[in-house]
């Protein structure tokens, strides 16, 4: 598949040089909104750029070449000028969550013990809340009008990824200022963005989509970002709608269950046209068909075109794009009589290829490796996903993780596929892991359900279905509160802890 190539100037350009040459025009750049009102705080770039300068003169007086600088603060404006003081300041950033709930506190100690950040910088209210180190607060750094731009290599480190942990410990992918700026470009030559295409949404800044799109693209393009926070998306997904409305042009992304919250809303919006939407990047997570269908549904009724839904594939280690749908929107496509599957469209930028089933990425955008480890990411230049697809007519369709393939009596089974088949067995049933177990019997498959109001009734619609779709029974089948059901940090269903929580403590005690 022979993608356009990113061009050599673009490669060579330090990010900072982008913030620099935004500044020199008086204009919006990133806006902040906040519930209830709504209220809207606004930079712009030359405001942007002052906060950034007094967030590097600060990091230089603690820190040194080479030395971490955890972000463990609020999404607003002071995590975008945290993150983007780090870059300026030529220190490696290491985004991260808030320290809210037992899972993001685990994840924010096990990056620290990773990436031992010399710093971190924070919002006023979670000083004493992140975990032991020097700290600054965000707030209380003021603007600098002199401060000069490290010089960088495009291949030293910009900031280090942590993975969702959706398979393994989270890990720091090495995102090189080369990548940065490669992942940025490709963002936009997807999707035609120009300085004229405003960004718009609120997947949180630490997962690799939000960082890339509503803070690095804005900066490479010098448009206009706009955003909230991933609670109050969740408090009223239309709010999400209406802020695309707000703004045509504009590009937008998030992962699938999203388009769910938001079309199952969609009998709640007031008139609002959607029809100057230019692209709503569907990733992240497996994009599933009856999704892209449902959401086409509610929202063509407010002039969505069909085709501005972007179902898309990328990883943390690819700096987050790999391919995408363009301007023909969402391929479905059903293969021998089976379910639809839903294509995550061409490459932009970088090579893919797949080998034995596996899907292998080859471009500027490749992450260098991960922090404190010796092994190769992209052996031969190629990196090795770990993830299961082949293409079609020029266009790649993911089927799974190889790591969580299920192979039952010499056949393979992907977990999707079953997650799917148990969501339709019962209206009830809201969020699903499928994985494989082993015991006296051989592998076989185990499956945990998220339910409403789980009974009898409910466990055996789901058993024939598996039954009949798979040709499998069940091993076990656990119905749980809908929230009870493992995600990593980026929403995504982690089947790794699912399998410990449930099936691990089915083992321990017999």
């Amino acid at each position: 598949m022979p993608p356009a190539a990113v061009p050599d100037d673009v490669l060579a350009t330090p990010f900072t040089d982008y913030l620099l040459r935004n500044a020199r025009a008086d204009r919006p750049a990133f806006t902040c909104r906040t519930f209830p009102g709504p209220a809207d705080h606004t930079l712009t770039w030359p405001q942007v750029l002052a906060r950034v300068r007094g967030v590097a003169r600060e990091l230089r007086r603690v820190t040194r070449p080479g030395d971490r600088v955890a972000i463990v603060a609020r999404q607003d404006l002071g995590y975008v000028t945290a993150f983007l003081g780090t870059l300026y300041a030529g220190r490696i950033a290491v985004p991260l969550s808030v320290p809210t709930g037992r899972t993001h506190r685990a994840r924010i100690e096990a990056a620290f013990a990773d990436a031992t950040p010399a710093v971190c910088l924070t919002s006023k209210n979670l000083v004493d809340k992140v975990p032991p180190s020097a700290v600054l607060a965000v707030e209380d750094i003021e603007p600098d009008d002199d401060e000069p731009p490290a010089a960088v290599a495009m291949t030293d480190p910009a900031y280090l990824q942590y993975t969702s942990g959706s398979t393994r410990r989270p890990v720091g992918a090495v995102i090189s200022h080369r990548a940065l700026v490669a992942g940025c470009w490709q963002t936009t030559r997807c999707y035609h963005a120009d300085a004229s295409t405003p960004l718009a949404g609120w997947v949180p800044f630490f997962h690799d989509m939000g960082l890339i799109l509503l803070i690095g693209t804005p900066v490479f393009l010098g448009s206009r970002s706009v955003f909230f926070t991933p609670l109050e998306f969740v408090r009223d997904p239309l709010r999400w709608i209406r802020l695309l409305a707000e703004h045509p042009g504009v590009v937008t992304g998030a992962p699938n269950f999203a388009f769910d919250l938001a079309a199952a809303a969609a009998g709640d919006l007031e008139d609002v046209d959607l029809s100057q939407v230019n692209s709503l990047l569907n990733g992240s997570e497996p994009v599933r068909a009856a999704t892209v269908e449902a959401f086409a549904k509610a929202f063509a009724p407010f002039g969505l075109p069909r085709a501005a839904q972007k179902p898309a594939y990328g990883l943390a280690e690819a700096t987050v794009f790999v391919t995408s749908a363009g301007d023909e929107g969402p391929t479905i496509t059903a293969f021998d009589g089976g379910e639809p599957r839903v294509s995550v469209g061409r490459p932009y930028g970088q090579r893919i290829r797949v080998d034995g089933g596996e899907i292998q990425v080859s471009g500027p955008n490749v992450a260098d490796g991960y922090w404190g480890r010796d092994d190769v990411i992209a052996p031969g230049g190629w990196l090795r996903t770990g993830d299961l697809g082949f293409v079609h007519d020029g266009e790649l369709y993911v089927t799974g993780r190889l790591k969580d393939l299920i192979i039952v009596d010499g056949r393979n089974h992907h977990p999707q596929d079953i997650e799917a088949t148990v969501e339709a067995a019962h209206p009830g049933i809201r969020r699903v892991a499928a994985f494989a177990v082993r015991d006296g019997h051989g592998e076989g498959v185990a499956v945990v359900a998220g339910c409403v109001a789980p009974d009898e009734a409910v466990e055996t619609a789901v058993r024939r279905a598996v039954s009949a779709a798979h040709g499998l029974p069940l091993r076990a089948l656990w119905l749980v509160r809908p929230g009870e059901v493992p995600r990593t940090s980026s929403g995504k269903v982690s089947r790794a802890a699912a399998r410990e929580r449930w099936w691990g403590e089915n083992e321990r005690h017999g």
